[in-house]
């Protein structure tokens, strides 16, 4: 973070990166001195609502984060950034958006929680569109010339007004992470089947936070009142918290209700209760033994859609094998669920020594029984997209190709075989697990 008086002091020069918050109201013209090394300026929890006219002579500009400001319109300068490809007016007071508004080498569009009613077309112009956050909208549908953005790996529609899924958005050559909750068209149905009973918070006793993520903050608890039934009263449990109206993913009362549904699984945290007051949503879970770690971090700037790892994490063929088959076996039960994860990525997975997995974040989860047989047939297809991505990911990792490197070219096949343009000759889930058991 830096401030305004180094900013105006020029003890900034010569700077790529510039991070304000002082709830500024104007543009400070000092950051024009900065046009010759800038290029990600952080703007964001500040009073902007313009931006001046000559904004292009940030030429070298790259990266532009306007969260959380009084924007109620994006302003036409931000196209003369020729450099501009990641840009962000998330949490802002948008409701419409003009024509030919953005650089053509934007990439990576956050557009959420706004007040956006359309698209403009120009939007199919961004060749290079690799991720589109819209969720917390009022979208009443998308423009059809969004299917010329063949490149688009990532789309939040979460928390909209959608009254359909367009055919051609189910047609996208690269489209492998979905999410479309909380539209009119996709139900979330009450998840009475659930084992998770319903709490109050007055029942647990928070502890230390152990993490926070987009929609919520994770806590070790315990419980203070007789538990639920079956359930150990000194057994340690964890609770998170979900926060805010909307997340980039969506409603957390929808995140809630796809945690409720996916059940029990193996390699799922297990679900042991929920709270759902009027001031908080919460969801209560065994809590996940120390020997456990995230198996990738979350993408980068840089990689856009694809995750990073820790330097030097490493995996033998035998656990990325191990991996791949738990994983599977988990979406076949989500499928069967009537939930597609969204978000299917290294980060959201936990492992430990032994490659024991547990899969989390349902967030981007959607419930999507209520839709057309092809519709749910090309959804399951992106998720073994997102699938076969993972693969080339835990396959970078392999510390031991060489010593099988048959098992090696026949997990490389399976993943291409995953991650090809036509869906329809994606395999299954079901028929991966029988690859996967078939190879040496």
């Amino acid at each position: 973070m830096h401030t305004l008086a180094q900013l105006k002091s020029g003890e900034l020069s010569q700077i790529r990166r510039l991070q304000l918050t002082e709830n500024l109201t104007e543009f400070p013209v000092e950051i024009f001195n900065l046009a010759d090394t800038l290029e990600i300026l952080d703007l964001s929890n500040n009073q902007l609502s313009s931006l001046p006219s000559d904004f292009g002579r940030l030429y070298r500009l790259k990266i532009l984060f306007l969260t959380n400001n009084h924007f109620s319109q994006i302003p036409q300068v931000i196209a003369d950034c020729i450099h501009l490809n990641t840009i962000s007016f998330k949490a802002n007071r948008i409701s419409s958006i003009a024509e030919a508004v953005f650089p053509v080498a934007t990439r990576w569009l956050i557009l959420t929680d706004n007040q956006i009613n359309k698209l403009p077309d120009c939007i199919g112009e961004l060749a290079g569109l690799q991720k589109l956050m819209l969720a917390g909208n009022k979208l009443t549908e998308l423009p059809a010339t969004l299917a010329q953005c063949s490149r688009l790996q990532l789309l939040r529609i979460s928390a909209n007004q959608l009254t359909c899924l367009p055919d051609w958005l189910l047609q996208m050559p690269e489209l492998a992470w979905l999410a479309f909750a909380g539209n009119p068209f996709s139900d979330s149905p009450n998840s009475t089947t659930s084992s998770a009973q319903k709490v109050s918070l007055s029942d647990i006793q928070l502890h230390e936070q152990l993490g926070e993520g987009a929609s919520g903050v994770i806590y070790r608890a315990k419980w203070i009142k007789q538990p639920l039934p079956l359930q150990d009263a000194e057994q340690p449990i964890a609770v998170k918290l979900f926060k805010g109206h909307v997340t980039s993913d969506g409603y957390p009362a929808d995140e809630l209700q796809a945690s409720l549904i996916a059940g029990s699984h193996p390699n799922l945290v297990q679900i042991t209760g929920h709270i759902a007051e009027e001031n908080q949503l919460a969801l209560i879970m065994s809590l996940i033994p120390s020997t456990f770690y995230n198996l990738g971090l979350p993408p980068s700037l840089e990689t856009c859609t694809r995750d990073t790892f820790a330097k030097g994490l490493q995996l033998t063929l035998a656990n990325i094998g191990a991996i791949a088959l738990s994983i599977a076996d988990t979406m076949i039960h989500l499928h069967k669920k009537g939930l597609c994860h969204g978000d299917l990525y290294a980060h959201n997975i936990l492992i430990d020594q032994d490659a024991s997995v547990l899969l989390g974040d349902f967030g981007a989860a959607t419930h999507f029984l209520s839709l057309p047989d092809e519709q749910i047939a090309a959804i399951q297809a992106f998720e073994v997209r997102a699938y076969g991505h993972l693969l080339d990911d835990l396959l970078r990792l392999c510390s031991d190709k060489t010593k099988d490197p048959h098992l090696f070219r026949q997990l490389s096949e399976l993943k291409n075989s995953c991650s090809q343009v036509d869906i329809t000759a994606t395999p299954t889930f079901t028929e991966i697990i029988q690859q996967l058991r078939s190879f040496n």
